[in-house]
């Protein structure tokens, strides 16, 4: 069996021009707008004349939220593709706006492509793949984390309307956002898994009440972060902001978040590629003791882990997104989803780290974005679930494929095989020397 790992020239040919775009057109603007403006905020006219013409480009080169469907002006690539363009993105802040496949816009607007009405798919979808507006998704709760069995809450029916009422935790952008999915219990009595829904909710509808605006480390001041503590005061939305089936909440995130976890996986290949050279350059122009940095044992050493990692990671990634291209069970795929989770933290704390630690002082500074970068990486062990509960995950199905010793020793103890062997050796001898 040949094993291609080859991409067709013609997209070869997107992504080669990606490449250059992105850092020839997109990292001037990151830096321009570094610590002033959020990609999310629609309402910068600066920002706003600066970006359309980029996207104009983006979608003249068929490369407009390629995750979506043709019918809603997208490509409708496969994971393999959408990999290997987020590898070029994860580069730059501001890159995914320009090639409409932010999230959580970008599952947002699957959500909606699937089980929003029409005239959601008209008010919030068409503007939100054009990149007029964004949105955010509220899940998580402050006393249960992303855990949905704790989830306090709730959703009542009222005539034509739902009653919402509880709070939510870190709401990503919710400032910004003109409308958010919100994921609410509705059957208390049932377990989660049909006891939970998604509703649509503008976010200027009555009776929201921002808690908090929660920061990132140190990336943003108390009191001015980008993450929404929410309130929900008897929040009523009308009944067709329900989105699906009442009950079927907890598999349309499922299903939701599994693409996202490749898109996030790849972009950090992107953003250990981009720390791998940053450390390879610095250890090439310093000196110490006499010689280049670079030739110092243990730097050496670190230049080879983090190769390792890199390579070793960026094809899990690639061989997940191809199962999830070739393989229609989705549970199927969950043990290699999961696994990208896992390492999707580690590889990027250890690789960025590593060259944080080279720069020395300059480093940690916040002369370079190492720092920055390096705190976006316990941030990638707790976005759309915390590592170890994917690390559940794997071992439980890892165990589904085997199964307990029959007898009181392991399988492989030795000297009940050797006895098994000779036995079985010998009567081959024995049929052998009769036939002679």
């Amino acid at each position: 069996m040949a094993i291609d790992f080859s991409v067709e020239p013609e997209f070869q040919e997107k992504l080669d021009w990606m490449d250059a775009f992105v850092a020839r057109e997109v990292e001037p603007i990151d830096l321009y707008f570094r610590d002033q403006v959020n990609p999310f905020d629609r309402s910068n006219e600066t920002a706003n004349a600066l970006i359309r013409p980029l996207q104009a480009q983006v979608q003249d080169r068929g490369l407009w939220a390629c995750h979506m469907g043709p019918h809603l002006g997208g490509q409708g690539y496969g994971q393999v593709k959408l990999a290997l363009m987020n590898e070029i993105l994860g580069r730059s802040l501001w890159a995914q706006v320009v090639f409409g496949c932010q999230a959580p816009d970008s599952g947002n607007a699957e959500i909606i492509a699937h089980y929003g009405n029409a005239e959601q798919k008209q008010l919030y979808l068409r503007p939100l793949l054009d990149g007029e507006i964004s949105s955010s998704y509220s899940m998580t709760e402050p006393q249960g984390g992303s855990d949905p069995s704790y989830f306090t809450c709730r959703a009542r029916r009222d005539g034509d309307e739902w009653v919402i009422s509880g709070e939510k935790w870190f709401t990503s952008n919710f400032k910004y956002a003109t409308f958010m999915i919100v994921m609410v219990i509705t059957s208390p009595d049932v377990p989660v898994h049909r006891g939970s829904s998604m509703f649509l909710v503008p976010t200027d509808t009555p009776g929201i009440e921002v808690v908090a605006n929660v920061g990132v480390g140190m990336n943003e001041s108390l009191g001015d972060g980008d993450h929404a503590y929410l309130r929900f005061n008897e929040v009523r939305v009308p009944a067709e902001s329900l989105l699906g089936d009442e009950g079927s909440g907890f598999k349309i995130a499922q299903t939701r978040l599994g693409g996202g976890r490749v898109h996030h996986a790849m972009r950090t290949v992107g953003v250990a590629q981009q720390a791998l050279d940053m450390m390879c350059e610095r250890v090439l122009s310093r000196e110490t003791k006499g010689s280049l940095v670079a030739e110092k044992q243990s730097i050496q050493h670190w230049i080879a882990d983090s190769w390792i990692q890199i390579q070793q990671f960026r094809l899990q990634v690639l061989h997940c997104a191809w199962l999830i291209d070739n393989e229609p069970d989705y549970a199927a795929v969950r043990q290699h989803i999961a696994g990208i989770k896992v390492q999707t933290p580690k590889v990027y704390i250890d690789v960025v780290y590593r060259a944080m630690h080279a720069h020395g002082a300059l480093g940690v500074s916040n002369q370079m974005p190492l720092m920055s970068m390096w705190v976006s990486g316990p941030v990638m062990g707790i976005v759309d679930g915390p590592t170890e509960v994917h690390k559940d995950t794997i071992a439980k199905q890892v165990l589904k494929s085997h199964r307990p010793s029959d007898g009181l020793f392991p399988s492989q103890h030795l000297p009940s095989r050797i006895a098994g062997a000779r036995q079985y050796v010998e009567s081959r001898i024995e049929h052998e020397i009769a036939n002679l």
